[in-house]
């Protein structure tokens, strides 16, 4: 999905909110009527789905890992054969989602030591033996490669663990493997397909496998979705976490900038980027939040979380979490789509029921007025920001974006098959960061999206979150025209550097679609309690069945 992590020439519709308008709508005419029943017709005869047997760890939570080690069903080596299994019968083959890029080779050797530590000592903590896989754009300094899709960093390793992988560790989480991603996370050209890189092919969305798992977080949402892994990482810049999560059923955070370092994650704008939480539930999501969650030196954003940081989010959990909570409804983000509309009807009137005041409309006064300010600042960051990223890495065969361009007209055939690298010559034709284009778009980026954007409107209607739909349904994946996408709500949480959770709202032909709950900085704790209690109500998540295409006309 959705481009760049956003970066789109200015005059056109940001990526991240440009999703597929679909087709499922209420109140047909009768001069619809011919079309809905020809897409009828094309859904009776769409092929059988592949055969994809059954897995004893589908939908397990971290509670129901634990409670299965505990009474001795599983040792934490037997989950991560298990899950290794499962990704070479329908991540590699069968179905082929094609989310995992690389496996761990010493994923088992870890869970083996892990049981040991366990028999011991005990356990470290809920993560203790939870197979993770994380995107790979996320440094480990191990066998495997973080590459961010790109053919460029092959062959080269990581000399230092990111911060996400050594939190992981810590927490005694088997690092499963790199999940597949839009390459150089979906921001090379303006007409990507998201879900695509050089070195991992194309992910598949597993609910329907000709759509698209959106990007750029793009293996770690349908892996997740999949049930090949107990949990997984993603980075977002704008809607990278949140759009595949919604796109594959999931659970998504994107936190507070500075709540999870960046350091050692292949970036795109420090403005903007952060790592992310993927899940299926959001008490596990919570207990994936507190693993990473924390202060680092090598990542100065973190200072600014002192205080601020949670030591187990999960005790914000509240069944009864709607009660009395003001939720604005951010209607400008709505009217993308008459089924997601009518869906998020509904789910708003179960809100009601549960005790939830909705202040209806409630939209940003600068809504639409930083899309252009944060295109400009993503292409000046970008460029000094990979090239301070690529300084860490010194044997590898680029150290600079224009290096990385090169290396892609060079290798043009297997780069660049399906689209062309736009928003990097953009980006390389940008000065330094202490241009002042630079400066006063990044003053107005965080102007408009937070003092004058979400805090204002959360002043003025005495707001605990602000909700819309996440996207639309997955839209069919065009390896020809690239991404379609038309509607999100992921820019003003982005853009202001706030915390935004994604969680599934219901099903449209299928295809699962979320909301997303956003709000003020470090408002992680109101967040999670409103979205648990939403889950709780709503339970709308239910796992994919690997069809070959969505079931149009067949209702919702």
């Amino acid at each position: 999905m959705p481009k760049p992590e956003n970066t789109l020439p200015a005059n056109a519709v940001p990526p991240r909110r440009r999703f597929l308008q679909t087709t499922i709508v209420g109140g047909v005419s009768a001069a619809m009527l011919p079309a809905l029943a020809g897409a009828r017709a094309m859904a009776a005869a769409s092929p059988a789905p592949p055969e994809v047997g059954s897995f004893e760890l589908d939908e397990l939570t971290m509670a129901d890992l634990e409670a299965a080690i505990t009474s001795g069903k599983f040792t934490y080596q037997s989950l991560a054969k298990k899950y290794i299994a499962r990704i070479e019968e329908i991540d590699r083959r069968g179905p082929a989602v094609n989310s995992v890029i690389e496996l761990n080779p010493d994923a088992l050797a870890i869970a083996q030591a892990l049981d040991q530590e366990r028999k011991a000592k005990g356990a470290r903590g809920p993560l203790h033996g939870i197979p993770v896989l994380i995107k790979d754009n996320i440094d480990t300094a191990d066998r495997m490669q973080t590459t961010a899709g790109s053919l460029a960093l092959v062959g080269s390793r990581p000399a230092k663990d990111s911060f996400v992988a050594q939190k992981l560790r810590e927490a005694g989480a088997v690092i499963l493997g790199k999940t597949n991603l839009s390459e150089w996370a979906n921001t090379r050209s303006s007409h990507s397909v998201s879900g695509w890189s050089g070195r991992g092919g194309l992910t598949r969305n597993p609910y329907a496998l000709d759509r698209n798992p959106c990007g750029s977080s793009s293996g770690s949402g349908a892996a997740t979705a999949a049930n090949l892994c107990g949990l997984a990482v993603g980075t977002e810049t704008d809607g990278s976490v949140v759009c595949p999560s919604s796109a594959n059923g999931i659970v998504g955070i994107k936190p507070t900038l500075g709540l999870i370092s960046r350091s050692g994650i292949v970036p795109i704008a420090h403005s903007q980027d952060t790592a992310g939480p993927m899940a299926r539930t959001v008490r596990d999501a919570a207990i994936l939040l507190s693993a990473l969650a924390g202060a680092d030196p090598r990542d100065s954003a973190t200072a600014a979380s002192d205080g601020k940081i949670a030591a187990d989010y999960t005790r914000f959990l509240d069944p009864n979490g709607l009660r009395g909570a003001r939720i604005g409804v951010a209607r400008k983000y709505f009217g993308f789509s008459d089924s997601v509309d009518a869906l998020m009807s509904g789910v708003m009137e179960e809100m009601k029921r549960q005790g939830a005041v909705l202040v209806d409309p409630a939209d940003l006064e600068t809504h639409g007025k930083f899309d252009d300010s944060e295109f400009l600042v993503l292409l000046y960051e970008l460029k000094a920001d990979l090239t301070a990223y690529l300084a860490t890495r010194p044997d590898a065969a680029v150290h600079s974006l224009k290096d990385i361009i090169e290396f892609n007209e060079r290798n043009k055939d297997k780069e660049m098959p399906h689209f062309l690298q736009d928003i990097f010559i953009k980006a390389e034709a940008k000065g330094p960061l202490t241009s002042k284009e630079y400066l006063d778009a990044l003053e107005a980026n965080h102007r408009l999206s937070r003092a004058e954007g979400i805090d204002a409107l959360m002043d003025k209607f005495h707001l605990d979150a602000i909700m819309a739909p996440t996207g639309s349904p997955a839209w069919l994946t065009d390896l020809v025209n690239g991404d379609h996408s038309g509607g999100g709500s992921s820019n003003a949480a982005a853009v202001a550097g706030y915390p935004d959770i994604t969680v599934p709202a219901g099903f449209i032909a299928g295809l699962p679609v979320g909301v997303s709950f956003f709000g003020r900085a470090w408002s992680e704790p109101v967040l999670l309690k409103i979205a648990y209690s939403f889950e709780q109500a709503i339970k709308a998540r239910k796992p994919p069945k690997f069809l070959p295409t969505a079931r149009v006309g067949t209702g919702l």
